[in-house]
Parts: C-alpha cells; structure tokens; sequence
C-alpha cells in the first residue's frame, strides 16, 4: 500500500513539469531543474514566383516559418539570361537577383549596322570626318575592362608591307577575352566568314568606337547582345590568318583604325584617360601613341608603298619571279614571311616588294 502511494505521488506531482503547455516562469521552477536545455529553431523558405516579369519582393516570396537563424548565401546558378542569377541560401531556400544591364542609346545599332560582314563603314572617308572628337571612354556609370592579359607582341603599323591595324596581345589560348566597354555585339562571325580575323567579335560603344576580338577559340556572344564592360565575350586561340594563340584588337571610329595603345596603356593595364580626344591625322598607320601632335601629323603625311601581288603560275621559280619584279629573293621571302627553299604552289599569291 506504501509503495502505491509513492508511485501515485511521484505521478501527479511530474505531469506539470512535463506538461506540453508553456508555464509561467514563476510556476515552472521544477521544469528548470529536472528537464535538459531545449533550442528553439526558425526555419525560413522563400518560394519565387515569376509573374510576367513583375518582380515585387512582398507579393513574390512566401514565407514559411521554420529556422530563427538569418539564411547565408552560399552558391549562385547562372539562367538564360546572363543579367539574372540565382542565389542559393544554406537553409534550402533561393531567389532571383537581377544584375543592371547598361544603359545604352537605340541610336548606336540605326547607322551602318551590319552583322554578316567585318567591316561596315565602306562610304565613309577619313577626309570627311571631323579634324576632332571628344570621346567618353568611362564614367561613374559606364566601366572599362583590358581586352585580354597577355604582353603586347605586335603593334599598330605597317608590317611586311600591309596594315596592321590593331595590337596583338599574347594571351595563353583558352584564356577569356573581355568586352573593354559597354556595347552592343555587331558582329559574331566565324573564320569562314572573316578571313584573317578568325572567329571575330565586333563590339559597338555609345561614344562611336567599336572594338575588334579577332583570331578566338571560340566566342560565346550572338549579335544584338548588350555586353558590360569586362564580360566574357569568348576564348583566346590562333584562328584566321594567325601564327600562334594571341588577341588581336582593333579600335576603329566611323570605320577607321587608330592606334589602341592610344587608349590602353596595355604594358600598365590601365585605361589612359577617361574622356579621349580622337584626331583626325591619328588614322594614319604611321601615328603611333607617344608622339607629340607634330610629329603626328607629319608622320600622317607619309603614303604606305604599294606592293604587286602575284600569282603564282605553272613552271615559277623563286628567282624568276624575283628577276622579273627587279627584286630579290630574300625581299620576296621577307614581305610573304617565306623561306627561299619554299615549295610554291600554282594559284598562291605572292607580295612583290
């Protein structure tokens, strides 16, 4: 009979320290000291509901109590569209954020706006363009990005008798290449369709420049694509008319080349100046930045030899070819960058110093 007695106080004297319902904290003393330690935990799942594009953080996320803790982000997941990512949280949960696109006028892509073709500027003039412009490279909204990494391994000039209208930079193959301004995609077209460019990608700027990525691996923009400052455009390759893995680029205004070097300080990686003025004599192949405006303009002066170029035919030599252009075999080889015990074939087309 003892025994049952305890047994029925013990029970009714537990029962309200294990009770299910909150006690007041002066009714609960016992609870404190017979139970363990106990955590609360808040859990918070947002659901995203995508509306026809109308985003509203208050209306588009359901909220789902189950952790107090604040969600970490710990991963993101790219979409179709590059200017929207996915963000993933540590608890489960993920939402949309949209990156800002840049701000660029429809203006750019209603003059000469040709996208099967390099170039597209063929009606326009140097002696009809302005003696100067002012152009704005970058501002608190619009950035700037150095093209590709890689030592400058040929300049803007004139080389074995033809324009190079650009710089070659010696990026590693396979490394990316990055849009150096805001823009709008041209021109994405592959060797077949370029010629000695190689897959090539032609960016136009708000300012009136384009840019020109030639000799790529591959590129990874289509035309119309609005392009940020430092975006990957492709990868770095030897496609075209190319003796090794380099990015060639080409600053070109209204169609015409000019040095890049005289924006880019390629050596430094740095932009030279914010805002640009562009002179008409910097169009000429002998202007090169670090001349002073005389010597620029004396050097524009200058007209690039014109040079003969030859077909091959059945039964040529060498010599003969270079005997009857009153030439030499070793400037013949030097202006096709040959050597003289090269096989030649009928049909190839031969530079004629």
């Amino acid at each position: 009979m003892k025994r049952l007695s305890l047994i029925l106080f013990i029970i009714l004297f537990a029962l309200p320290v294990f009770a299910q319902d909150p006690q007041p904290e002066e009714k609960c003393w016992l609870r404190r000291i017979f139970s363990w330690p106990t955590t609360v935990v808040h859990d918070t799942i947002y659901i995203y509901v995508d509306e026809e594009d109308d985003y509203d953080d208050d209306e588009d996320m359901v909220e789902n109590e189950s952790s107090g803790s604040i969600p970490m982000p710990f991963d993101t997941l790219n979409t179709v569209d590059k200017y929207r990512k996915v963000i993933l949280f540590d608890n489960g949960s993920w939402l949309y954020f949209d990156i800002p696109k840049p701000d660029l006028p429809d203006f750019i892509s209603n003059d000469h706006w040709m996208t099967d073709q390099v170039h597209a500027y063929y009606d326009v003039n140097v002696k009809d363009l302005p003696e100067e412009v002012d152009l704005i490279l970058c501002d608190s909204v619009h950035g700037w990005h150095i093209p590709g990494f890689g030592r400058m391994v040929s300049t803007y000039k004139l080389r074995k008798g033809h324009k190079h209208q650009g710089v070659d930079l010696g990026v590693p193959f396979g490394e990316p290449i990055y849009a150096a301004f805001d823009g709008i995609v041209r021109v994405a077209l592959p060797t077949k369709l370029t010629g000695g460019y190689g897959n090539v990608v032609v960016l136009r700027h708000a300012n009136g420049l384009e840019t020109y990525y030639g000799h790529m691996s591959q590129y990874i923009v289509e035309t119309d694509d609005i392009v940020k400052a430092g975006d990957i455009i492709g990868y770095c390759g030897s496609t075209g008319r190319s003796t090794g893995p380099h990015l060639h680029f080409e600053t070109r205004y209204m169609g015409q080349s000019f040095d890049p070097e005289r924006i880019f300080d390629f050596e430094k990686g740095a932009l030279r100046d914010t805002t640009f003025t562009l002179k008409k004599h910097y169009f000429s192949i002998y202007s090169h930045e670090g001349q002073s405006d005389k010597e620029s303009e004396v050097a524009a002066t200058q007209v690039p030899p014109k040079h003969v170029t030859y077909t091959v035919k059945k039964g040529d030599t060498l010599g003969g070819i270079a005997k009857k252009h009153h030439t030499t075999v070793k400037k013949i080889c030097k202006a096709n960058n040959i050597s003289e015990k090269k096989t030649l074939k009928i049909g190839q087309k031969l530079i004629i110093p």
